[in-house]
């Protein structure tokens, strides 16, 4: 079986990492610069940074947060949110990202992720999609359906509400990684005590 990762995600607006509900009811949860070095710490194998403002301020905020916590992170940092064109992944890239998500501009202009992938590599271009049915776990059918046809890693997201939901999804459903936030910000968990439960499991551990 092959390696599996921890990706850490933190929803950043005004230059803070936040936390809600659908990204509502929103409440400040730290700096991101330093949450993302202290998950790094605790053995994360990447790092997110979803902008959930669309206005360009916000946008130009997240550009800075990230150049500053590029200097710090040796895990690759992905941004993600409101990307909407090839010029947007190039100003992320430059700003110390190592890939970037492309979630709503990839639904109405499809040909973004070959575009993207073509000037700066496939390895830099992440394709999220947002899909909910019933239930507020990882959605275990749903990921290995996904998986089963697709021949690219496949990252687990939204649903994680304890360290067992992280290695069902990764044990059963396929996924190459799962993706973390409020359990961790919350600190019902860590990342490391997520990743003594993989071993636990024999789900082998990405060394990062």
């Amino acid at each position: 079986m092959l390696t599996r990762r921890l990706v850490v995600c933190l929803d950043v607006k005004g230059g803070r990492v936040v936390k809600g509900t659908q990204f509502v009811q929103l409440r400040d949860v730290g700096d991101p610069v330093e949450l993302a070095s202290r998950y790094e710490r605790e053995g994360a194998d990447e790092v997110v940074f979803l902008d959930i403002s669309a206005s360009a301020e916000e946008r130009g905020t997240l550009l800075d947060v990230a150049r500053r916590t590029a200097e710090r992170l040796f895990v690759p940092l992905t941004i993600g949110g409101g990307v909407r064109t090839v010029d947007d992944v190039a100003r992320a890239l430059r700003s110390g990202a190592d890939k970037v998500s492309i979630n709503s501009a990839m639904v109405a202009r499809p040909e973004i992720v070959s575009e993207a992938a073509e000037r700066f590599g496939s390895q830099c271009v992440v394709a999220s999609i947002d899909a909910k049915r019933d239930g507020d776990r990882y959605d275990l059918a749903l990921t290995r359906a996904v998986a089963d046809v697709v021949r690219v890693p496949v990252v687990a997201s939204g649903g994680a509400g304890t360290a067992a939901h992280v290695c069902e999804v990764l044990a059963d459903a396929g996924a190459d990684a799962a993706l973390l936030a409020g359990i961790l910000h919350d600190e019902v968990t860590t990342v490391s005590a997520v990743k003594a439960a993989m071993r636990a499991a024999h789900i082998p551990v990405w060394a990062a």
